[in-house]
Parts: structure tokens; sequence; C-alpha cells
């Protein structure tokens, strides 16, 4: 007989059929998880970042959105009266420190800035409490997930038993998402620009309190996006009228021909939560669209 010709033992075949089995090209491409991971599975990542949201966002019949974005630095009072508290304490131990001392500034900086958690919360808890409804939750206030502003956002739906998202991203220092989250309305990103295009897919507003480069990143896609009409007109709301004076000179901008003057009436400063919902609800005159 060839040797071609020769019958393999039948241990022989279950171990060829077991080492077939293992193979990585074997498993099913959406249980590979080092598949889903190369670079030839972008595309399929970027499409299911989009997919799952959405469809969660559909299931709770979330028809509309505010976004609000601000730092992960601006805390609690109490916690930040609490740090500033620790902080003096420390001072007594070392005094004349000059890390400390400049350590303790930036304490009694975020314990004024502290005055923002309080108008975040405030403001989420009215428009929750306005809008949301069993079968139809309009202006469902959408955060980033993650502490400071985010987490004052977020606490203020929470107060009054309202649906509230959060868009968390892997960080390389992990930033967890804040408690306050409805927990089927909490979701985590690898791509900015999905979570990107996540805020902005059912905004009705938007809402910026201070905050540093994500919260810039995030406020100018959306005037960008307003400006060049590549989505429809929607309130901008900066929160805090001495921070955003000083953060972004609008008026040079106006002033020096790279932005239209009419540019600048594409947002609105205010220095309440009060007076950011009126202007949604004077836009919207009253009412979501």
């Amino acid at each position: 007989m060839a040797e071609q010709d020769r019958d393999l033992p039948k241990e022989e075949l279950d171990a060829l059929a077991e080492e077939l089995k293992r193979s990585p090209s074997y498993r099913l491409a959406y249980e590979d998880a080092d598949f889903l991971d190369s670079d030839e599975a972008r595309p399929v990542r970027l499409q299911l970042e989009l997919v799952k949201p959405d469809t969660f966002l559909r299931r709770h019949n979330v028809r509309s959105t505010v976004v609000v974005f601000g730092s992960t630095r601006i805390p609690s009072p109490a916690e930040a009266n609490a740090r500033l508290d620790s902080l003096l304490q420390q001072e007594q131990e070392r005094p004349g420190d000059p890390s400390l001392r400049a350590t303790i500034a930036l304490a009694r900086r975020r314990v004024e800035y502290s005055r923002y958690y309080i108008e975040a919360r405030k403001f989420a808890r009215v428009m929750s409490r306005e809008f949301q409804h069993e079968h139809r939750r309009d202006f469902v206030v959408l955060t980033g997930g993650g502490p400071g502003i985010m987490e004052a956002a977020n606490r203020g739906a929470h107060d009054v038993g309202a649906r509230t998202v959060g868009l968390n991203i892997t960080l390389p220092q992990e930033q967890m998402p804040n408690p306050y989250i409805t927990p089927d309305l909490c979701f985590k990103f690898h791509y900015f620009g999905l979570r990107k295009m996540h805020f902005m897919l059912r905004a009705r507003a938007l809402v910026a309190f201070p905050g540093g480069y994500g919260t810039m990143d995030e406020l100018f896609e959306a005037l960008t996006l307003i400006q060049t009409r590549k989505i429809r007109r929607i309130p901008i709301v900066l929160v805090g009228k001495s921070f955003w004076k000083r953060a972004v000179d609008f008026d040079f901008l106006a002033q020096e021909g790279v932005i239209e003057p009419a540019d600048i009436e594409l947002f609105t400063v205010v220095e309440t939560a009060d007076e950011a919902v009126a202007v949604l609800q004077g836009y919207y005159q009253g009412a979501p669209p």
C-alpha cells in the first residue's frame, strides 16, 4: 500500500482534530479576543462602539439629551473643604514649605470653584424633574461619566430618580464611572471619536462648566459642527462668566477676523443653573423638540 493511502490510527486522528480546534483560526470571530483586538478588526470595534450605546439608549427610550461638560478636578464643597483643612493641618507641621504653600493656594481655588459643582447638580436636577417621563425621556442629562462636574450633573438627575447617562473612557490613569449614572446607561469607550459622536447624536443642548483640555476640546468640536452646519443649531451655554472671559477671548478672535462676529452668538454665557435652564427654556419655548 502506498504511503499516502495509509489510514491513520483513530487516536492520531482525534489528536489532529483537537489540535485544529485549538487553532486561533478556528475560533468564532466574535469570540476571538485576539482577533478583535487586532489592527485588522479596528473597523469592527468602531462599529461596535457606535451600535452598543445606541441600542441601550433606544431600549430606555432616551429621545434627547442635554450634554454637560466640565472639569474632573472640581470637587463637591465637602470634598474641597476637607482637602483644604487637611493641608492646613499639614502646614502647622511644615511651616514655610513652599511646595505645600502652592498646594494650599490651589486647594483654596478648588473651594471657590466647588460652587460650580452645586450649580451643575442643581441644573441637572431641574432639567430632569421637568422633562423626564416614564414613556418619553427628553433632555436626559449626559456626561463623560467621570468625577467633578460630570459627577455633579449625574448626581442631580439621580437626586430626582431620573435616568442619566455616562460615557466613560479608558485612560492610562483609569477613570472610574461616578456612582450616580443609571447602571444600564453607563458606557465605556476606547475611541474618543466614537464617544464624541454619542455626545452629539441626541444632544438638544450643551452646557459647559469651567474645565481644561477635555472640556475645551468637546466645546469647540460642538461649536465647529454648528458653525459649519454639520449639525443643526442647538443652544450652547457656558457657565462661569469670570472663567470663560479669561479662558477664551472670543472677542479677540472676532476682531482678528479668524471667526465671524456672528459666531459669538452661537453660545450664551451665564453664571447660575437657573440662568442656564432659562436659556434652554427660552430656546425651546419651554418644551423639548
